[in-house]
């Protein structure tokens, strides 16, 4: 028994641990007040797929990103480790406060648009497409250095009328099947679906490697996803809209654990 369990990796021992002080009846980290992370609807192979880093297939998208953060690119030669050192320090923290609201453009950014915008400004370099590999990669690097601490939004001051927004489209019914994210992630959480497990919808584990996907994909990919389940045309990615959406989201969210990269169904 002792030379099995020497075998399995520490992300697996460390997934049957949590599972044992769990079932002893302490308090999940993936549970805050009402609030529960799409962890818990996970079978127990998938939470152990998550917490295995040497299995959890989002930590190929990790170290793509971790070449890019060295990476020099753009005519001002340098790198995003040139302006901000190491990821684990400066980055520490970072996740959790996205979206937020940006003076300089008078509306909120969110973690893809302020990568884009360094590139941007600070290295004279061209902006990554939504859902490309390359973006994908750094936002997931960049997400992990946060990985534990609880989200932490601001709603307030000048956010106050985009989370407002995102409120209004969450609540508002859409497509031809005349549902809002509401009905489902609230009214219907935890109820059967076509044999899957209606769970919150909430964000704290994105970037996620979806089965679904089979790849990684974006808090926007997931909000097109269930507009299209609905009948509903979707917005663009990046567009106000989902990053509004994304703010009232990450605020339903508060206090839950950063997980990327997650896994979920």
């Amino acid at each position: 028994m002792r030379g099995h369990l020497c075998r399995l990796s520490l992300g697996v021992c460390a997934a049957l641990l949590a599972l044992h002080v769990a079932s002893a009846g302490e308090p999940s980290p993936y549970v805050v007040e009402d609030r529960r992370s799409g962890y818990t609807y996970l079978s127990e192979d998938n939470q152990q797929l998550q917490d295995d880093d040497f299995a959890n297939p989002g930590l190929l998208w990790v170290e793509r990103g971790r070449e890019l953060w060295q990476q020099i690119e753009g005519t001002a030669g340098t790198s995003c480790a040139g302006c901000h050192g190491d990821a684990a320090t400066s980055m520490r923290g970072v996740r959790t406060r996205y979206p937020r609201f940006d003076p300089q453009g008078g509306k909120l950014i969110n973690l893809e648009q302020q990568i884009n915008r360094c590139r941007a400004e600070r290295m004279h370099a061209p902006s990554y497409p939504y859902e490309s590999d390359a973006l994908l990669s750094l936002i997931t690097f960049v997400a992990l250095q946060s990985r534990g601490l609880p989200i932490d939004v601001r709603i307030d001051g000048p956010a106050q009328p985009f989370f407002a927004a995102g409120k209004v489209l969450y609540e508002q019914r859409r497509g031809q099947l005349d549902l809002a994210c509401s009905h489902c992630h609230e009214r219907y959480a935890g109820q059967r679906l076509r044999g899957d497990v209606i769970s919150q919808g909430q964000i704290n584990g994105f970037p996620i490697y979806r089965h679904t996907w089979q790849t990684l994909g974006s808090t926007h990919r997931m909000f097109a996803w269930c507009n299209t389940s609905v009948r509903a045309a979707p917005y663009p990615p990046g567009s106000d809209a989902y990053v509004n959406l994304e703010l009232f989201v990450a605020w339903r969210g508060r206090g839950l654990p950063v997980e990327a990269p997650a896994v979920r169904r």
